[in-house]
């Protein structure tokens, strides 16, 4: 069972997302603050992102931000986090978001949050990054991407060791426990990255 500290958190900026959204976002954070875990994600102050960190905070939690600097700029970032971390690029942010953390959860988003797990994804392959992956799938937001995953499989575009490398939890309830019993990952994940004919 994986110790689990501290986790980054991927979700929507959006404010105009269904509300289930918004209550299973909800939902997570709290689990996640009973089980006396801190949260780093992107910093901002609007849509799931701005739910997170209020109900972390309302809950007694700790919660990083993560922000470039020309975002803040437009006042994009909660002014209330435990910390706010600030970048220059885009890809510091995502670099930043990664660092000194014990898995990732992407909630439901849109094109930042896939480009977001589509890299934490790719380094995982690449045995650069080897902690726990959920993708919270609330109201099935996310069953055609599980569908174009198996169909990377199903077309010899990876393996199928390579599904393991996350997991889709449909309930917010079960996130964190699903973190802890995913099998580690192995550093030499390069070994058998690319899918060969021999």
């Amino acid at each position: 069972m994986s110790e689990i500290s501290v986790v980054c958190v991927y979700c929507a900026s959006s404010a105009m997302v269904g509300q289930i959204y918004f209550d299973a976002t909800e939902r997570l954070a709290r689990e996640i603050v009973r089980g006396g875990i801190s949260v780093v994600y992107g910093g901002g102050a609007i849509g799931l992102m701005g739910r997170l960190a209020d109900t972390v905070l309302a809950e007694g939690g700790k919660i990083t931000g993560v922000i470039p600097k020309f975002m803040d700029d437009v006042e994009w970032s909660h002014q209330r986090l435990t910390e706010l971390v600030f970048t220059e690029t885009m890809h510091q942010r995502k670099a930043r978001l990664i660092e000194n953390i014990d898995a990732v959860i992407a909630l439901p988003g849109g094109t930042g949050t896939f480009e977001e797990l589509f890299e934490v994804i790719t380094l995982k392959r690449l045995g650069l990054f080897t902690k726990p992956i959920a993708i919270l799938n609330t109201n099935n937001y996310y069953e055609n991407l599980k569908a174009m995953l198996n169909k990377c499989v199903a077309e010899n575009f990876m393996k199928p060791k390579h599904l393991s490398m996350w997991s889709f939890v449909d309930q917010p309830e079960d996130v964190i426990s699903v973190l802890q019993n995913t099998p580690q990952w192995s550093k030499d994940a390069i070994n058998f990255a690319v899918v060969r004919n021999f």
